[in-house]
């Protein structure tokens, strides 16, 4: 038995680095710092080490042979999930080029609405250290934030030292939109959070007059979404009168119809406070099962994000036509592999097409999949890299027991030797 500390975690998004785990054989047990989201991720138990084709336990070489026949009499392959870490993500784009696949990481159709926004417009975003040392007013839009990452303000808003505030205490912190799930956003001083309900099919119209309202356009209405129209100019003075105002939201959780739009909307509220002469910053959420991964190694191997296609010997990039599950629902794909490290609960869509699942130990299935080959879980069963959400740190993962358990790079690499 043994207690390792200053653990890194890849399942949270924001870098917690901070965890104490206690390790007994391959039992995990968080110790300190746990979270909602990080504790049952590393004390999830190991099941099954032996893979199977078919639900019948093989040897991992009689797997991957499998797996190598299947993709070896394939036109169209689909490979999906995607969360890994750099290694794994690297070693899966090479057997996408490798055997001309369709590469769809499972954040995607969310990210997909931040994208299309950078992609038209640009947009000006922070990192957590400077929202850390700098942010004095804080926005969030549309998102719970507490309930995507426990610890975000413990760690990064009521820190006790900031490099530019002599009083993190006094930042102010404003909801447009959801409330939040718990009392994390409340200061150590007992300062809550202001909160401004409005439905989800209404941020569109409150997040288009806030931007109105920055630029100083008369407005003949009285309220939107059910906000009053003054509530949302106090909003906008307080973001020109901030010395580093932060806005926040998670494309995950506008879950809409043309939701770039409202991002587009938040990221030139962003411009034009910074126009004005005020210092002003987007912070998008992300970073979970592996997605900023997913997103950063396809971006640096092949220019584009996910949904690329390698069926004509190049990257070929699509965020609509590349749609894992609507290639699914048309019939556009003859295999799927699925790609997931982290979570057990991350099963493959439901299809009836061949299916390769290289997956965290413990995942179980309504039907059996062709070919399942276990896989140690990175920043657990063997070190690697995975990026945070905000796209500028790889955080630096440790090994913490002894598995046995094959890393997502080296079962993708055997496939694509044995192709």
């Amino acid at each position: 038995m043994t207690e390792i500390t200053e653990v890194p975690s890849p399942f949270c998004g924001i870098g917690t680095d901070d965890l104490a785990i206690h390790i007994d054989g391959v039992s995990l047990k968080v110790t300190a710092n746990g979270c909602a989201i990080n504790s049952p991720a590393f004390e999830q138990p190991i099941t099954d080490t032996a893979p199977q084709i078919n639900g019948q336990t093989v040897s991992l070489a009689a797997a991957v042979d499998k797996a190598a026949e299947l993709l070896r009499n394939t036109r169209q392959p689909l490979i999906g999930g995607c969360a890994t870490d750099v290694n794994g993500m690297r070693a899966l784009l090479s057997l996408a080029d490798k055997s001309g696949a369709v590469v769809d990481n499972v954040n995607f159709t969310a990210a997909r609405r931040n994208l299309l926004a950078l992609q038209d417009s640009g947009w000006m975003n922070t990192t957590l250290a400077e929202l850390k040392n700098r942010c004095d007013v804080l926005l969030v839009v549309g998102t719970d934030l507490e309930g995507f990452a426990p610890r975000f303000f413990e760690r990064y808003l009521w820190n006790q030292e900031a490099m530019f505030l002599t009083d993190t205490t006094a930042r102010e912190i404003i909801y447009l939109g959801k409330a939040p799930s718990g009392n994390a956003s409340t200061s150590p001083s007992g300062k809550k959070a202001t909160v401004f309900p409005c439905a989800d099919a209404d941020l569109p119209d409150v997040i288009a007059v806030l931007s109105a309202l920055v630029r100083k356009h008369p407005l003949h209405a009285q309220s939107v979404g059910g906000i009053a129209i003054s509530d949302l100019q106090a909003i906008a003075d307080k973001l020109k009168a901030a010395q580093y105002g932060v806005i926040c939201w998670g494309a995950a959780a506008l879950a809409y119809d043309h939701a770039e739009l409202t991002v587009q909307g938040i990221c030139s509220i962003v411009k034009d406070i910074n126009l004005q002469g005020s210092r002003c910053s987007g912070f998008p959420l992300g970073g979970r099962e592996g997605d900023q991964t997913a997103n950063q190694v396809c971006g640096w191997t092949t220019g584009y994000p996910a949904r690329v296609n390698f069926a004509r010997g190049y990257p070929e990039y699509d965020p609509f036509l590349f749609d894992g599950q609507a290639m699914l629902n048309n019939d556009e794909a003859d295999v799927l592999v699925w790609v997931q490290a982290f979570n057990i609960n991350g099963k493959p869509p439901q299809t009836d097409l061949p299916t390769i699942v290289i997956g965290r130990s413990g995942m179980t299935f309504d039907k059996e999949p062709a070919v399942f080959i276990p896989v140690g879980t990175p920043g657990i069963d063997h070190p690697g890299h995975a990026y945070r959400l905000d796209n500028v740190v790889a955080i630096r993962l440790k090994k913490l027991r002894d598995s046995g358990l094959p890393s997502t790079a080296d079962v993708l690499h055997a496939i694509e030797q044995a192709l």
